[in-house]
């Protein structure tokens, strides 16, 4: 059916037909992101709240499903108030700056076999790089706003998401080591395959278990670099009122917003891949399940960990923030990689 559809459309379009092709396929990837995002943001507050047993948004439509919608409407039409002392230049390229990584990095996102907007051999190193230019769209936010609170807010996001990416490089690297591939597809496969898979306990040879401690690690790095709690200093109402977005209103403190939620799934979503067998069954009598509905399942339940940490823990203090990830998980990280370098050169290596 797609190849005919395929075909088609190269028949009618003729040379223009490449560019409409990849453009239908980055709205079906974007459009059903979108809708996730809007909702995810309602299943924040409804696990919050029933965790301090409460019922959560229940107003707008039936058990509160119709909230999101209620709140992009209202955002998107709010004027949006450009501070007069501010850089109008730089203060609406900072939103856009945010959310475009936040998006372009789902293109190497393998959502099956052959299911993925852009195979490509470096997927892991297109993440790496694409993912550190977020970083930008905050430091200009803060420094266009011309306010101290954004200013100060920025300084901080941005040491803490740098600090935190080098974290998470190294766990890339460690990924990349035991699996031989920068292809996202290719991550994916490897941990389909070994003793365990062949006896249908698939979950034992996912990534996860071997590598413990840079999944535990990628884990909390990447509540740091999505600035989620317990590492939301950032935003520190007590502090710094909202941090880089305060001086914003209207879609473009929608697009932070979208950006922060897109980037919590993007991150569980990597999780997923990397570490939890991608959309591979946990079991082999299981296997008879679409791969998709496996990563989606196996999505939800790490987005769900970011909100489950949020209603748990404290916010941490910002010198405890850099001290751990500079003094204890860069450390961490640096030591398992010498320790599965060494694993491997061994007759116990079990990644062949």
């Amino acid at each position: 059916m797609l190849d005919t559809f395929q075909s088609a459309g190269a028949a009618a379009l003729g040379g223009a037909w490449p560019a409409v092709w990849s453009l239908i396929k980055i709205v079906v990837v974007l459009l059903p992101l979108m809708g996730c995002v809007a909702y995810l943001t309602l299943w924040e507050r409804k696990a919050i709240s029933w965790t301090q047993v409460r019922p959560g948004p229940n107003r707008v439509g039936p058990y509160g499903l119709l909230t999101p919608i209620a709140d992009a409407v209202k955002l998107i039409f709010k004027e949006i108030i450009t501070p007069t002392a501010a850089n109008k230049g730089l203060f609406y390229l900072g939103p856009i700056m945010t959310i475009m990584p936040a998006l372009a990095a789902w293109a190497v996102i393998p959502f099956g076999p052959d299911v993925v907007l852009a195979n490509v051999n470096a997927g892991l190193l297109f993440l790496m790089a694409i993912t550190s230019l977020e970083v930008y769209g905050v430091i200009i936010a803060g420094w266009a706003s011309n306010s101290k609170y954004a200013f100060l807010g920025a300084m901080r996001a941005s040491a803490q998401m740098v600090s935190y990416e080098i974290a998470m490089g190294f766990a890339f690297v460690v990924v990349l080591m035991v699996t031989g591939s920068l292809n996202m597809t290719d991550i994916v496969v490897s941990q389909t395959q070994g003793r365990f898979a062949d006896m249908g306990l698939n979950f034992l040879s996912w990534n996860w278990l071997s590598l413990f401690p840079i999944f535990i690690v990628y884990f909390i790095s990447g509540l740091a670099e999505t600035n989620r709690h317990p590492f939301d200093v950032v935003e520190g109402e007590a502090e710094i009122v909202a941090g880089h977005m305060i001086e914003y209103s209207g879609m473009s403190f929608a697009m932070f917003f979208l950006a922060e939620y897109a980037n919590m799934i993007l991150v569980s979503m990597l999780t997923v891949v990397m570490f939890l067998g991608g959309w591979d069954a946990p079991v082999g009598f299981l296997s008879f399940i679409p791969g998709w509905i496996w990563l989606g399942i196996k999505t939800f339940c790490v987005v769900t960990m970011f909100l489950w940490v949020r209603a748990s823990f404290p916010r941490y203090r910002y010198d405890q923030i850099m001290r751990l990830g500079w003094k204890i998980f860069i450390p961490i990280t640096l030591i398992w990689l010498v320790v599965v370098g060494l694993w491997m050169q061994t007759p116990l290596n079990i990644w062949k």
